[in-house]
């Protein structure tokens, strides 16, 4: 099944355009890397892809429903730019910041055993049970990411949204967040990444998308390191360093 349809997408800001043309799908389970240069329409594209903006031509379809319109907020899992650097005192724990993930499954407006129970499980899957009762503004930005992506499990999200969620965290935070995503996408997780190390995506992507504007790849992370879509879409000059993991 796919999870997302892009089909001749254009937008524009102010008659400027940034993105022209884009069209591919995502699969349902699928890990895709949309990689490209700064001011190349990755946070946009993102943002089109689960319905935060609306294309001005073309159309994106979420689980078979126009992404603009799409009622199912639950199902989708949102990592913003930035959220591990995010600064000032956010007044919620930890558990309260997952528990917001079952808000839409509450009944009648209470939390039940089964809300619970799933935040709990939320926790513990991304190793964050022991922090349930510190302030989400005093946490580490790894620490920061795993919050969100619990708030996600605990929703049962089906799709997965981050950008560009790593900067400014150490090394060893960094490989430890991308093991997390390798099992959640391994467990069915559909989960779309904008990365600015290239060689994380071709590591770990199932598929890339490489844009400035316009679509310069879509394909396997294999085909990718053999084209020239990346100096295409850089202007030249770049390549892949390959990350062990």
């Amino acid at each position: 099944m796919t999870a997302i349809e892009v089909e001749d997408v254009t937008y524009a800001y102010g008659g400027q355009p940034v993105l022209e043309g884009i069209s591919f799908d995502v699969d349902d389970g699928e890990f895709l890397g949309l990689v490209g240069p700064n001011g190349s329409g990755k946070t946009t594209l993102l943002e089109l892809l689960i319905g935060l903006r609306r294309p001005d031509s073309g159309s994106v379809t979420l689980f078979g429903e126009p992404a603009a319109t799409f009622d199912d907020g639950e199902r989708i899992g949102y990592v913003a730019q930035d959220v591990a650097n995010a600064n000032g005192e956010m007044p919620v724990t930890v558990a309260e910041a997952v528990r917001m993930g079952r808000y839409p499954h509450r009944l009648l407006g209470r939390f039940s055993d089964a809300d619970r129970r799933a935040v709990e499980a939320a926790m513990e899957r991304v190793e964050i049970a022991d922090l349930a009762d510190r302030r989400v503004g005093r946490l580490s930005g790894g620490q920061r990411q795993r919050v969100f992506i619990a708030r996600a499990l605990a929703g049962n999200a089906d799709l997965l949204a981050l950008d560009e969620p790593t900067t400014g965290v150490d090394a060893e935070s960094r490989e430890a967040f991308y093991d997390l995503l390798y099992e959640l996408n391994d467990g069915g997780m559909t989960i779309v990444l904008i990365e600015h190390d290239i060689g994380v995506v071709t590591t770990h992507a199932s598929e890339i998308a490489c844009l400035n504007r316009e679509l310069f790849f879509h394909g396997s992370p294999e085909a990718f390191v053999e084209t020239d879509a990346l100096a295409e879409a850089y202007g030249g000059g770049q390549h892949v360093i390959h990350h062990d993991h």
